[in-house]
């Protein structure tokens, strides 16, 4: 992609094809279009159009005004149909405006507060050293599958009220909806049926007897007087099981590719732990999971410079916002020394920056903290697999090795 990507013709060139990033994003693409044209009309292979946001400033500039930009509207996705049809994207809080989004959110936010975050380091402490425990003997492990996947699963699972054992059937459910949106599929809608049958049965069982969980406080909420019906309850439960899974595995996963690709980085690291918190800032920087959302355009209106008509389709280009030089210096560095980082990966702030931020540095902070000191000499194994999407920023699979350590508390 580097070597021809002066030569790309920006007319003609397909910003959702998969294969763009099939090592990563393209940042050079990007980076060129923020230089040449920031708001660009591109075309969409499935017919029509979008404006395609790619500086910080204008990404933020859209994100803060949802009476402009609507992610109700049009829902968040390209299509109106992939991966799940529009209404049941707008019944979810992705795909609401304010002042509705407002109401419903304020319903989970106290889940997500700074202090009940805090209440959480113990348990995930805990959650972290057994999963190191589990592979520390073994002097290798697929950090994906082994440790990535399992942390906020095990995390966000145990906040709704899942039970442990179902866990893994969640995971497939939202990769499978994840998978529709690239590969252009209806299995989203499938999955999304099948995990709303499964959803029932826990409502109904919550609705009888409340447990100290989400899910329950979900169903017992209240909404202008009036409680949650089960799809309503199906869409908080479906956006939180995603949004608090798969950005934070993605997110681990791709930063520790990126620490472990420069081992200088991993040993300033693991000599200094004053360093955890700007690492943790600078991996969601560089890796950004969620690389872009879909708003529409609610009136005729102006962005940079371009004019944008009422029902035009705008796509902000978040992993594109994170390596504007405009927002961070020198952004193609990875430097896990930084102290103050600027990045988009939470989305470009307004209403919709995403709840659970404060959940996801924990778990973070608390992970590698851990693996500095107890895995030392943590080194890649084998070459990383992306997963093809154009949308989610992830990995498949990451082979690392190590030299085989004891258990925690063991002789």
């Amino acid at each position: 992609m580097t070597s021809t990507v002066s030569s790309l013709d920006l007319d003609t060139v397909d910003l959702m094809d998969p294969e763009l990033y099939r090592e990563g994003p393209p940042r050079e693409l990007f980076a060129r279009l923020r230089t040449e044209s920031p708001v660009r009309w591109m075309t969409d292979p499935n017919g029509g159009g979008y404006w395609a946001v790619t500086r910080a400033a204008d990404i933020a500039a859209v994100s803060k005004d949802a009476a402009t930009y609507s992610s109700n509207a049009g829902g968040v996705f390209l299509r109106d149909d992939v991966p799940l049809p529009v209404d049941v994207i707008r019944a979810v809080m992705l795909g609401m405006d304010p002042p509705v989004h407002t109401r419903y959110r304020g319903i989970v936010q106290k889940v997500f507060t700074p202090a009940a975050i805090n209440n959480l380091e113990a348990t995930i402490r805990a959650r972290v050293t057994r999963l190191i425990d589990d592979v520390c003997e073994k002097g290798e492990c697929d950090l994906v599958a082994d440790i990535a996947v399992e942390l906020p699963l095990q995390t966000i699972a145990e906040i709704l009220g899942v039970p442990h054992e179902d866990r893994m059937q969640l995971f497939h459910w939202t990769n499978r909806i994840e998978a529709a949106g690239t590969e252009g599929t209806g299995d989203g809608l499938a999955a999304f049926g099948e995990l709303a049958m499964y959803l029932f049965g826990l409502i109904a069982q919550r609705r009888e007897t409340p447990t100290d969980d989400l899910l329950s406080a979900l169903v017992h909420a209240e909404l202008d007087g009036e409680r949650l019906d089960d799809m309503e309850l199906n869409g908080f439960f479906g956006l939180l099981m995603f949004a608090g899974n798969d950005t934070t595995r993605n997110t681990t996963s791709g930063g520790a590719l990126a620490l472990l690709e420069r081992p200088d980085q991993w040993a300033q690291l693991q000599a200094n732990a004053d360093l955890i918190n700007g690492a943790v800032e600078e991996m969601l920087r560089w890796v950004t999971p969620v690389m872009w959302f879909r708003r529409t355009a609610t009136t005729d209106t102006e962005l940079n410079g371009v004019q944008i008509k009422q029902g035009d389709r705008v796509v902000v280009f978040y992993t594109s916002g994170s390596f504007d030089d405009e927002l961070v210096e020198d952004p193609n560095r990875f430097d896990v020394t930084r102290t103050e980082v600027a990045h988009q990966a939470f989305g470009g702030g307004g209403r919709h920056f995403c709840l659970g931020s404060g959940l996801a540095r924990l778990q973070m902070r608390i992970l590698f903290a851990e693996l500095t000191r107890r895995l030392p000499d943590l080194a890649l194994a084998g070459p990383a697999r992306r997963g093809r999407s154009n949308w989610v920023n992830g990995l498949d699979s990451l082979p690392v090795s190590f030299t085989p350590t004891p258990r925690e508390g063991s002789s």
